[in-house]
């Protein structure tokens, strides 16, 4: 505030011999101003923007099965999905309730991620199997080899 005054005052005194140093004093007034506000963008409204981009990102790619959690704490299941609202299972009673899509605070498990997990899950199962089949005839052989050493 202060530096703006002394501008003013300056500008008032100096008449046209100061027109020269006045454009610097400009300068040196809205450069502070001029930088607060690039911080402003780049610490406070650039990752905001970047949070909505992501949370609407999310939204749209909801699932019918997937796990919401709600911004009012309800954990449940997507049941059914409409245009702006969906449809929350969420309890063994089967409770069903409706929401918008902008109720939704986060996806804790995805459809896709389940299956995933499933779908590697049964391709190790079969590997699995004949090592274990192995083990099990060769304690087999020891426990036929322990009765006749008790005999």
């Amino acid at each position: 505030m202060n530096s703006i005054l002394m501008f003013l005052d300056q500008a008032a005194t100096t008449g046209d011999a100061g027109t020269a140093s006045t454009g610097g004093n400009l300068l040196f007034t809205i450069l502070p101003f001029a930088l607060v506000i690039i911080v402003f963008y780049f610490f406070l409204i650039r990752p905001q923007k970047k949070q909505e981009k992501e949370a609407a990102q999310m939204r749209d790619s909801l699932q019918v099965g997937d796990e919401v959690t709600t911004i009012g704490g309800i954990i449940g299941r997507v049941v059914s999905i409409k245009d702006e609202t969906f449809t929350l299972e969420t309890s063994r009673d089967r409770t069903k309730m409706r929401f918008l899509r902008s109720a939704i605070k986060s996806v804790d498990v995805k459809v896709a991620d389940l299956r995933a997990a499933e779908a590697a899950a049964n391709e190790e199962k079969p590997a699995e199997a004949p090592a274990s089949e192995e083990k099990t005839a060769e304690e087999g052989k020891k426990a036929k080899k322990s009765k006749k050493d008790a005999e």
